[in-house]
């Protein structure tokens, strides 16, 4: 199912109760989609109610978000059919907590302004519009704004009752119908009508913050929150919906786990596990789904059965990689999958007798909030608790000879048919190399000994580091002043 900001109000109610009768709530954040799979079990029977959320930051009054693309992520959005018309025309509003403060307080307090230009040129047309008509007209009459919708309807209201004192507007399916009243009836109806300006003024807060009212009844819900290599949809989550990223990682680490006390990483649980059930080595979902489906899996006809709602069949006989609802189903399905495959390792039996989800949690225990990570001093974060000591491969330091101005990207491109590296710059012609794979840092170094232009050896702090240079070379200058000073001091009469 597709929502976008035309649908998402009305489906707000019918979220609220997936969410409240689900196990589990499983989510990733791919460009601005959200992608969310809700599951809630039949005995052992679990049903996936699939959702795209199509989503566009809020503008509003002095809100005006920024956001850039990167070229390939475009380019790969448009190879698996991203619906950019949904999105940049119909995307669903979103704000965090401190942007909502702002608003709330500006349209409370009546400072609110619009400021964008495409909204001051669309309210400009709309006042002259309805004054045009005001002088024609007689109190009673009433006209009717076509296509105003959304928020944008209760925006346009607030406007053309603040700028023109004889007039009332209401808000109807066919658009916003503005009548002419006396200033007494303007009055009565401001301060009697059901309509008063502060019940509106709340609505069009609710309607500005869009999504982020869903994420508030996933916060209040307190489901387990299911990702795959979550750490960024975790990111993302916070900035976009809560708070501003907090300068400590261990303000980071405690504000998500009070948000989501319980997280399952299914990259985390499934890279523990892969090698022991001596399964091929895969590098994505997909590929995990694959195998959990295949007859490697000796709990392949014991699991679970997994079964896709009503207006959630799109994926019953299509395979959409990369498209939100779709990858969600799959990380769910992983989860329910492994679950039912620890369980089975645990009672050696199959199939096990009256499972369900609580027995899964059980399983999963030792995996609870534990996320991966990519390329850092550790292999996972623990939201729980202190993070685990871990054991990575040496960073390695590029020294670049003969390639003037030569940037990250570059030297990104130079190494990736041979390994991946995360690059980044130490000094105009020397790049830090970092990898998570001890094999790579072995190759390169192997494969580049010796080069004549790029030097690749192992990093050593007191050896490369710009500050420690800096410090031996002003040590350096403040010796050598002192024994120029005692020299010419000993020579004297």
């Amino acid at each position: 199912m597709d929502v976008g900001a035309d649908e998402f109000e009305e489906s707000l109610p019918l979220l609220q109760e997936l969410v409240q009768e689900a196990d589990f709530v499983g989510l990733d954040i791919e460009f601005t989609g959200l992608r969310s799979n809700l599951s809630g079990p039949q005995q052992i029977r679990y049903t996936a109610h699939s959702c795209n959320f199509y989503l566009f930051p809020t503008t509003f009054g002095i809100l005006d978000s920024e956001f850039s693309f990167q070229a390939s992520s475009v380019q790969f959005l448009n190879q698996y059919g991203f619906n950019y018309n949904k999105f940049l025309k119909n995307g669903i509003p979103y704000m965090n907590e401190e942007q909502e403060k702002k608003i709330r307080h500006d349209i409370l307090t009546g400072n609110w302004r619009v400021r964008s230009s495409p909204d001051k040129d669309q309210i400009k047309v709309v006042i002259d519009e309805v004054t045009r008509w005001l002088d024609l007209a007689k109190e009673g009459d009433w006209m009717t704004l076509p296509g105003i919708t959304g928020f944008q309807a209760f925006e346009v209201q607030l406007v053309l009752r603040q700028a023109l004192p004889n007039i009332w507007t209401v808000l109807k399916d066919e658009g916003v119908v503005v009548k002419k009243v006396s200033k007494q009836h303007r009055w009565y109806l401001q301060n009697t009508s059901c309509d008063r300006e502060s019940c509106w003024k709340e609505n069009i807060l609710l309607s500005a913050r869009g999504f982020s009212a869903f994420f508030q009844m996933l916060v209040k819900a307190q489901k387990p929150l299911v990702g795959h290599n979550m750490m960024m949809d975790l990111l993302h989550l916070h900035e976009k919906f809560f708070r501003p990223l907090p300068e400590s990682y261990d303000q980071f680490k405690q504000n998500i786990h009070s948000l989501f006390p319980v997280l399952i990483d299914t990259k985390s649980v499934t890279k523990d596990i892969w090698k022991e059930m001596n399964f091929p080595r895969v590098s994505n979902l997909s590929k995990v789904y694959e195998v959990l489906n295949s007859d490697l899996n000796p709990t392949k006809n014991s699991g679970p059965e997994i079964v896709h709602a009503s207006r959630c069949e799109k994926y019953v006989e299509t395979k959409c990689p990369h498209e939100a609802a779709y990858d969600a189903f799959l990380c769910g399905s992983v989860l329910l999958k492994v679950a039912h495959l620890l369980l089975q390792k645990v009672h050696r039996i199959d199939p096990v007798p009256e499972s369900s989800f609580p027995q899964y949690l059980d399983v999963l225990a030792p995996y609870v909030n534990q996320v991966n990570l990519i390329r850092a001093g550790v292999p996972k974060i623990n939201f729980s608790g202190p993070d685990y000591p871990g054991i990575r491969p040496p960073i390695l330091i590029l020294s670049v000879k003969g390639w003037p101005g030569v940037s990250e990207q570059q030297v990104y491109h130079k190494f990736q048919n041979l390994c991946k590296f995360d690059v980044r710059r130490l000094t105009r012609s020397q790049f830090l190399l970092l990898t998570n794979k001890f094999k790579d840092a072995r190759n390169i170094l192997k494969e580049y000994r010796g080069h004549p232009t790029l030097c690749i050896s192992l990093y050593r702090y007191w050896r490369h580091s710009p500050n420690v240079n800096c410090l031996l070379q002003v040590c350096g200058i403040v010796t050598a002043w002192a024994l120029l000073a005692f020299t010419l001091g000993r020579s004297g009469p």
